[in-house]
């Protein structure tokens, strides 16, 4: 089975990059892109290119579907807002405001938002490069 590997560039240019002086902020709520139902997949943009990490945000009309796929560095997943189920060779998780999601690089994944969820999902992806 031939599944895309996403990298951070797949996801385009970073809207921000870091200070290498001083912390970074914020505000991914705000920042994060419109949902769009009448896309099949959810809409993405690319916040932050740090040392070390990409921050990359999705939102997620009910019913969409990122479908299955793996990233070329380990990730943390995050629900900002709604609920997403991630869906791995092994288990499904069912993500909500509050819970992380770690899977290392090149794990075969699909996420959903339930075609029944009363609004919008928001999901926070940090790509972990190790690289400046």
């Amino acid at each position: 089975m031939n599944v895309p590997t996403n990298t951070p560039h797949s996801f385009g240019e970073a809207h921000h990059t870091w200070d290498t002086e001083s912390a970074t902020s914020l505000d991914v709520l705000r920042e994060a892109p419109a949902a769009d139902p009448q896309r099949k997949v959810p809409t993405v943009t690319r916040l932050l290119q740090a040392e070390g990490a990409n921050i990359i945000v999705f939102t997620f009309a009910p019913g969409q579907v990122l479908n299955d796929h793996k990233a070329a560095h380990p990730v943390t997943i995050q629900c900002l807002q709604g609920s997403l189920d991630v869906e791995c060779p092994d288990k499904t998780v069912r993500l909500t405001p509050g819970k992380v999601l770690h899977l290392p690089q090149r794990v075969i994944h699909k996420v959903s938002s339930p075609s029944d969820s009363a609004s919008e999902a928001i999901l926070l992806l940090t790509m972990l490069t190790g690289k400046s």
